[in-house]
This record gives structure tokens, sequence and C-alpha cells, in this order.
């Protein structure tokens, strides 16, 4: 199994999902455009996600501390923690992602990229999305 889906600046290379795995494992790459970042901070109580820098760096910020994820480099994100990421620099970055157990799945990107898809999209839309598919937005403050 292998689908590509499109976000803009955030591209995922689906490489296995819940659906391949019976619900094991969710694998896929994430390719990050130069000064692209993740507009949404938020947990998610239901699967654990281990990073692995492929290309270039990345920069996670985990509960408030930011860590750059470099090739060869991993990081660790428990379920209930406060994330998101970036690229910072001018430089395409790419990274191998491991959600346990696989409970996400390709269709929730699907419905994000449907939603980007239309220019600016609308907040409630996106949150609504996200709380659908077990991803919390932090409050502003995280």
């Amino acid at each position: 199994m292998t689908e590509t889906i499109d976000l803009g600046s955030l591209t995922l290379k689906f490489l296995q999902s819940k659906d391949t795995t019976d619900g094991s494992v969710d694998v896929f790459e994430m390719t990050l455009q130069p000064n692209a970042r993740m507009p949404v901070p938020h947990y998610h109580d239901r699967w654990d996600e281990t990073i692995y820098g492929l290309v270039g760096m990345t920069t996670f910020r985990l509960d408030g501390k930011d860590i750059d994820i470099g090739p060869g480099e991993t990081v660790f994100i428990k379920r209930g923690v406060v994330h998101g990421f970036t690229n910072r620099t001018a430089e395409l970055a790419r990274c191998l992602c491991l959600l346990s157990p696989g409970v996400l799945g390709p269709q929730y990107f699907r419905d994000m990229a449907k939603l980007l898809a239309g220019g600016a999209p609308d907040p409630a839309k996106m949150k609504e999305t996200m709380l659908r598919y077990g991803l919390i937005p932090a409050p502003p403050s995280a």
C-alpha cells in the first residue's frame, strides 16, 4: 500500500496503515517544504508517535520545548503530549512517522486536503475534522 496525500506545504506518503496492519501501526513519510509548519498544535490520547529524521531538519515542539530532528535522529511523542512541528530552514525536510497503535489512517489527511484545497480553510471545519479523528487542538496558550 502506497498513497501520497498533498496538503500544500506538507506531503504524506503512506507506506502502511491501520487497514493494512490490522490496527497495529500507521507508517508514512512526511515531507515539509522550506518554512512549512503544522498550523494547529494538538494532542491525541489514542496513539503514540515515533518520528525518525530522514532529510533536513524538522523542529518539533513538545509541551512547549523545541526539539530539532535531523537525519538519523528520533523523537517519541507520548499520547497526551501537546505537539506541533515546523521546518524553519530553506531546505526540504523529510521524516518517517510511526503511529502506534494504527488508529488514524490516511482518511483524516484526505479530508484535511479537501478542506485546504479551497484556499483559506474554515477553522471550525478544520477543528471538527480534527476532533472526529481523535486530534484535540491545544488551547492557544500551549
